[in-house]
């Protein structure tokens, strides 16, 4: 096989919620906090700035929460948050496993602002299956944009050829395939090795 490195998208990924709504599907009955509410307040207007890396998660967390829910602290919501978007694909990280016993590189790929990466890297410990961890605040820059792919190669010096990349959005994979990189939309349905088999067995530029 001609790969060196495996990039693994996170959410939806190695993380996938039981509820399709996600990790907020009982934010109004838990934290009494109606979860449009946040979206249009919090989310809509700061989020591009936080996953890039140009202001924290707290930063412009707190002074939403003094006006829409002034008895939710901003540690409560991200406490509840990060417990409730923690739902490791267990299946997936063994086939992982075996991948990386075989010498490939494994790395996650993934738009995080700097908080929740931590949380995953060290709290969920993916720290003990992946051997990098590249995310957009880090980067400055997010899936699908061209440049979020060459910034991970420079931070890895794999080259394109080198890399197959698995995501569950279609506009992501199709980004890492204009980049040159092989890549599969990833649902679970096969094994993660025939995926990367079948894609190097195709000349470059069409995996």
């Amino acid at each position: 096989m001609r790969f060196k490195a495996l990039m693994v998208d996170v959410d939806g990924v190695v993380i996938v919620h039981p509820d399709p709504e996600g990790w907020s599907v009982h934010l109004e009955r838990d934290l009494d906090l109606p979860k449009a509410l946040l979206q249009s307040a919090f989310f809509a207007p700061h989020w591009q700035d936080i996953i890039l890396g140009r202001a924290g998660l707290r930063e412009r967390l707190v002074p939403v929460l003094a006006e829409i829910a002034p008895g939710l602290s901003a540690d409560r919501l991200v406490r509840y948050w990060f417990e409730n978007d923690a739902h490791l694909d267990h299946g997936l990280l063994a086939q992982l496993a075996a991948l990386r016993a075989g010498g490939i590189a494994l790395h996650l790929a993934t738009v995080q602002e700097h908080e929740r990466a931590r949380h995953i890297w060290d709290e969920l410990a993916l720290k003990q299956h992946f051997d990098g961890m590249h995310y957009a605040a880090a980067l400055g820059w997010a899936k699908p944009e061209a440049q979020f792919f060459r910034a991970v190669e420079a931070r890895t010096s794999f080259s394109p050829g080198e890399i197959f990349f698995i995501d569950d959005k279609a506009a992501n994979v199709e980004a890492a395939r204009a980049a040159g990189w092989s890549a599969a939309l990833w649902d679970g349905s096969r094994p993660l090795a025939s995926l990367m088999a079948e894609a190097a067995e195709r000349p470059q530029g069409l995996a």
